[in-house]
């Protein structure tokens, strides 16, 4: 079965973890208030509980190609317990199984940008701190 296809102009946002409602809820209110627009597609699907990166890529390598996507948000474990709420960013193409972390306040900008192909996953992944948290480019 194919993952989930994000809506138009969006990312998709697959929840792993199932643990704690009021999380989930927590997560997409800060996901929905960090940006102007509607930015995400929200999938709570029981089938992705505790799922990792490698199935999702393995998922995600058996779809028609039509199917496939580029990149997704992962809203697991550490997502639901952290109060900045980092979504694991997966790129499931160019480098498949790479990941960063992102805050929901960045969540925005890396979604638009991807979305509409303006920059690719990589130069966010780059941007990452030693943490492997991405935190906004350094102006500096």
């Amino acid at each position: 079965m194919p993952l989930p296809q994000p809506d138009d102009l969006t990312s998709l946002v697959l929840r792993t973890d199932f643990g704690d409602e009021g999380a989930w809820d927590a997560v997409r209110a800060a996901l929905d208030a960090a940006g102007e627009y509607p930015l995400a597609t929200y999938v709570s699907e029981l089938r992705f509980a505790d799922v990792g990166v490698q199935a999702l890529m393995a998922e995600e390598a058996a779809a028609d190609e039509d199917d496939q996507i580029v990149y997704m948000f992962l809203a697991d474990a550490a997502t639901m317990k952290d109060p900045g709420h980092p979504l694991l960013a997966v790129d499931l193409s160019d480098e498949p199984g790479r990941t960063f972390r992102v805050p929901a306040r960045w969540f925005p900008d890396i979604s638009a940008n991807l979305s509409i192909a303006n920059m690719d996953f990589a130069e966010f992944a780059d941007a990452a701190d030693g943490s492997g948290t991405f935190r906004g480019f350094d102006e500096g």
